[in-house]
């Protein structure tokens, strides 16, 4: 058997190949991340025999391996995507030099893959990566699309400073931002007609009164703002870009939506635990039977009581940096919304605060055990029954 350690970078990688006896068939080499390097490469791993006389390790470090990853599945070659964190603490047990290069990196994580036995990347594991592209570029576009309500907010307090507030301090509603795209300007608000308040009243579905409509005629009439054709552009603007971030967002989530009915998780169907939710938890843990326990999936995502929290303590509210962020905000997030819909684990968080932890140590208490929830779905491939759960807890 022939080991392959990879230490993936962004223009090229450093490969070093030893047998299971320990004889070095090829010190560590480079060879570029394009069509001429792979090819170098695989002539070499070709001359070496068939692919189930080769295991091959990589390191999890970003997407720069991705293309690398998928030419060796289409060869037929398996190999073994390997946490940092096991080579890092694999390198402080062999060496004191504690030393960290590219060259000795390829090295440590051939001799990784032939210490011990490693579980071989999935196929599936494909459909994960989209799925985190994906939902990472969202959360991205999110956030962004935030930026821009900022923006509209600034440029209001200058033009409509009452704007905002009428709206019950949100811009998000389809009337607040049809009105703005159409009128833009007080002065014009302040002249809508009484074919503008149907228009508006059907748009809302009927939520935008008459009597609404009369009193922002108003407040635009009075308005202490002032305004010209450079704060209409400004407005408008704003306004272009938000509407072209709205359609991207929902065009990703047209995608993720798409990659979620193929993978038909169980995680999707605990109450609470809103599609896009679901798609960044399934995302960031990919294959779950790749965790031998829940244990090491709360490790992965940072959610271990040793780390994350202790007594009635959170650390001034720092969670660890190991893990992805992505999945421990996912989590936090969805434990306030599950608490909502599941009376067991209301009920839990409720122990949890009785006992004095205060609302955030109580809410990592409760992602603990929907952590645990999702390793038991996910590896028996059950869907969530609300009764049985409320009655074994």
């Amino acid at each position: 058997m022939y080991f392959v350690g990879i230490d993936v970078s962004k223009y090229k990688h450093d490969c070093f190949i030893v047998t299971e006896e320990a004889v070095v068939i090829k010190e560590t080499f480079s060879f570029d991340n394009n069509r001429t390097g792979f090819n170098e490469f695989f002539s070499i791993l070709s001359s070496l025999g068939p692919p189930n006389k080769i295991r091959i390790g990589l390191e999890a470090t970003g997407h720069y391996g991705n293309n690398l990853m998928k030419h060796l599945s289409v060869k037929g070659y398996s190999f073994v995507l390997l946490n940092p964190i096991i080579v890092s603490r694999f390198r402080k047990s062999e060496t004191l030099r504690r030393t960290k290069t590219d060259k000795l990196d390829a090295m440590l994580i051939a001799e990784v893959i032939a210490s011990r036995d490693f579980k071989n990347y999935p196929l599936l594991a494909y459909h994960f990566n989209d799925l985190k592209s994906l939902t990472r570029l969202r959360d991205r576009y999110v956030k962004q699309r935030s930026q821009y309500l900022v923006h509209l907010t600034n440029q209001l307090d200058l033009v409509f400073p009452e704007f905002k507030p009428f709206f019950d301090k949100s811009l998000k509603s389809k009337t607040a931002l049809y009105i703005l795209t159409k009128y833009t300007l007080p002065s014009r608000i302040a002249n809508m007609n009484a074919q503008s308040a149907e228009n508006l009243r059907k748009l809302s579905r009927g939520k935008f009164s008459y009597a609404k409509f009369v009193r922002l005629k108003e407040l635009a009439k009075d308005t202490i703002g002032s305004s010209s054709e450079v704060d209409e552009f400004a407005i408008n603007s704003i306004l272009r870009l938000y509407n072209q971030i709205e359609e991207e967002i929902s065009t990703i989530e047209a995608k993720i939506e798409a990659i979620m009915l193929a993978l038909d998780p169980p995680t999707a169907s605990i109450p609470g635990i809103g599609p896009m939710s679901a798609a960044t938890i399934v995302a960031e843990y990919g294959d779950v039977t790749r965790f031998p326990n829940d244990a090491k999936m709360l490790a992965y995502a940072g959610l271990d009581a040793g780390r994350y929290q202790s007594g009635q303590a959170d650390h001034k509210g720092h969670m660890v940096k190991h893990g992805s962020r992505f999945l421990r905000q996912a989590l936090m997030n969805v434990a306030v919304s599950t608490i909502r819909s599941i009376p067991a684990l209301y009920d839990y968080y409720h122990k949890k605060h009785t006992e004095g932890k205060n609302h955030r140590v109580a809410l990592s208490h409760v992602a603990r055990k929907l952590v645990r929830l999702i390793y038991k779905l996910e590896t028996s491939r059950t869907r969530f029954d609300l009764s049985l759960y409320n009655s074994h807890q």
